[in-house]
């Protein structure tokens, strides 16, 4: 008899864990997008930007998230940084970082940039946040030295906190007139919708990273 109740006990134990990690599955994902003028979608109606495609696109998928859009226009790596602890509350499953452009478009070092984005992913790494990182490049006009600093900036940091990285945000719609605004540095509605067709995959693995996790 002891064994038999010992037996149905262990069945029961599992037959829980396995509702928790079905639910685990379909609850929405809560993930921060946290950025500049990008990711805000600067000059797009609200249902036009970044975040608002790229949660559609999922829900498309049958992935269910709960994505909050942290972009503000202007921001630089220093100003998210900044902000960090209230623009990610917790409860914050996965961020997605898109930051740097502006500080390239100011012609700031490089350095500077570097240590924002470290301490940035160095807090979200130790809340056991998962990341993806964005990568930007600079402009040409800004020179070999400049570039080859600034642009190495993401993969590095990348490797160090294993954080995802999507190496160039506006791959595919840089410098392509029909995909941009009138001011020819951010993306209409169609470019938005070629981001969000490249980045997609990137926040999949984003999103497995983050239900393969054990609960805390």
């Amino acid at each position: 008899m002891r064994q038999i109740a010992y037996a149905a006990i262990c069945a029961a134990l599992l037959g829980l864990a396995g509702v928790s990690s079905a639910q685990a599955q379909t609850k929405p994902v809560r993930i921060v997008a946290l950025g500049d003028s990008l990711t805000a979608g600067l000059g797009l109606p609200a249902n036009d930007g970044f975040v608002p495609r790229l949660q559609a696109a999922l829900a498309d998928k049958g992935i269910a998230t709960d994505i909050t859009n942290a972009g503000v226009s202007g921001d630089t790596a220093s100003g998210g940084l900044a902000r960090l602890d209230w623009s990610v509350p917790a409860g914050t499953d996965a961020v997605i970082v898109e930051l740097g452009a502006n500080d390239m478009l100011r012609g700031m070092r490089p350095q500077v940039t570097r240590e924002a984005l470290d301490a940035l992913l160095r807090g979200l790494s130790g809340r056991r946040i998962a990341i993806l990182l964005c990568g930007m490049r600079a402009a040409p006009n800004l020179g070999a030295d400049y570039s080859k600093s600034f642009e190495a900036i993401y993969p590095e940091l990348a490797v160090k906190y294993d954080a995802l990285l999507y190496p160039f945000f506006l791959d595919g719609v840089a410098t392509k007139l029909d995909l941009l605004q009138s001011d020819g540095l951010h993306p209409n509605a169609i470019g938005v919708e070629m981001i969000v067709a490249r980045i997609l995959p990137k926040v999949e693995q984003l999103i497995a990273r983050v239900r393969a996790r054990p609960p805390q």
